[in-house]
């Protein structure tokens, strides 16, 4: 079993800056791709960044590129989200995901991550 958890998000004032952090516990050595999606009030849950802890490979959404950065930390066990630039529409609760498979990760679509935490809140006021 896999257990990812959060921490890092908090309340920030816009242009502002925050970082994200994900660390695995478990079989996280089966794991071999990573990812943060966010889920605002009445609104879908969406991706907004992968990896692929193999070969390090990124994927972002649109609403993100250029503003946030995903890394990784092997030796840790750890995943990172770099946010620049915060907006007031990037408030939302942000959660970490994993998988095995990976055979779509780059989609970002939650369907393709088994493992789940239980996110962390990120607020950014204007």
């Amino acid at each position: 079993q896999v257990q990812l958890v959060e921490s890092g998000g908090g309340s920030v004032q816009a242009g502002g800056s925050l970082r994200l952090s994900c660390t695995g516990s478990g079989s996280t050595y089966s794991t071999n791709c990573m990812a943060w999606f966010r889920q605002a009030p009445r609104k879908e849950r969406e991706g907004i960044a992968g990896i692929d802890t193999r070969d390090g490979s990124t994927a972002y959404a649109d609403s993100v590129k250029g503003r946030f950065t995903i890394a990784q930390d092997n030796a840790k066990n750890a995943v990172y989200l770099q946010m620049n630039s915060l907006k007031p529409e990037d408030t939302a609760m942000y959660y970490c995901a994993a998988d095995r498979g990976c055979r779509y990760w780059w989609r970002l679509s939650d369907y393709n991550f088994a493992y789940w935490g239980q996110g962390t809140q990120v607020t950014v006021s204007s």
